[in-house]
């Protein structure tokens, strides 16, 4: 039960899948490769996007970054609860897992009580490799977070496929 004697509401969900071409060894190097997220940033991260942080060391990666999206770009429902522009914080930890690589990732968003909690992996297929990222979304304002949980989630699915095209054409170009 919640603090408040309710029954706690369960986060909104969202998988997202991309598969490549490319070897698992490749897409794992190319998504934790810190030109390729510089790019990857100034191409689709939006307003004020930057790499923080990041660090590789052998079979583990981790780095931080934040993203913006223009209030004006945001549905009524987000900019009713903003004091202006989107700011998202995102933070990403992989490693090796066998033949294939693990994530997990926290993200945060500015002015909002609430943060998204992801899993990702990377794994070889028959022609390829595929890039299966599953995450919650919690959003806690009585009354009206799960509607936003579920506009976030629908947000944060198309800012995932952006991103794939984006790796699938890096790949084609660098790998």
């Amino acid at each position: 039960m919640g603090s408040n004697g309710n029954l706690r509401r369960m986060a909104s969900s969202l998988e997202h899948r991309s598969t490549y071409p490319a070897p698992a060894t490749v897409v794992y190097s190319t998504l934790v490769d810190e030109a390729f997220l510089t790019e990857r940033l100034r191409a689709v991260g939006g307003k004020g996007a930057s790499l923080l942080d990041h660090s590789l060391d052998g079979s583990r990666a981790t780095f931080r970054m934040r993203q913006g999206v223009d209030a004006s770009r945001l549905p009524g429902a987000v900019r009713s609860i903003l004091n202006g522009d989107l700011v998202v914080e995102r933070h990403e930890r992989w490693e090796s897992a066998g033949e294939s690589y693990a994530g997990t990732s926290r993200v945060t968003i500015s002015g909002v009580p609430g943060e998204i909690h992801g899993r990702s992996r990377i794994a070889a297929t028959g022609t390829g490799s595929a890039l299966v990222v599953t995450a919650q979304v919690a959003v806690n304002i009585p009354l009206i977070g799960g509607k936003l949980e579920k506009v976030v989630a629908e947000q944060v699915g198309k800012l995932l496929a952006t991103e794939a095209e984006f790796a699938e054409k890096w790949l084609a170009e660098h790998a």
